[in-house]
């Protein structure tokens, strides 16, 4: 269940959407036009599925400059989506499905391809920009079941 003002969580949601839209099209100016300068003590910060903490928008940036380099193919199928508003800070969270392709196969939804995501969006001048995004990935319950045998 979202919490905050519809008109909010709408904003938020676009968003949010623009993020993966971003992502899947290897957009790397409107990348940069949604995430929040650092300023204030606020320092953006990321963590891909098993990457370290990055922090500050040089970092950020350049993650994503990297994977959108090497990824032929990427989609993001969103479910499970919530989000709290609070002032000027909006927490999402979701499930990101993620269909991929490499450069010698078909698309196809990844193996482990389940990541949780987090997204903290700041309200700016310019609206809600991207102040935080942290992906877990989901251990699939086959390796789980291997693993307690």
């Amino acid at each position: 269940m979202s919490v905050g003002s519809a008109a909010d969580i709408h904003a938020v949601e676009a968003a949010n959407q623009e993020f993966y839209g971003a992502f899947e099209n290897a957009d790397l100016d409107r990348m940069n036009a949604l995430w929040a300068h650092d300023a204030d003590g606020r320092e953006i910060s990321c963590v891909h599925p098993g990457w370290p903490l990055l922090r500050g928008r040089g970092e950020v940036l350049r993650s994503l400059a990297l994977i959108m380099a090497n990824t032929k193919y990427i989609q993001f199928v969103l479910t499970d989506v919530q989000v709290a508003v609070s002032g000027d800070i909006a927490v999402l969270t979701c499930s990101e499905n993620i269909l991929t392709a490499s450069e010698t196969e078909e698309p196809s939804f990844a193996p482990g391809g389940n990541v949780v995501s987090t997204n903290a969006f700041v309200r700016t001048g310019e609206g809600w920009k991207l102040w935080l995004h942290h992906g877990s990935p989901v251990l699939d319950q086959v390796e789980e079941e291997v693993d307690e045998q």
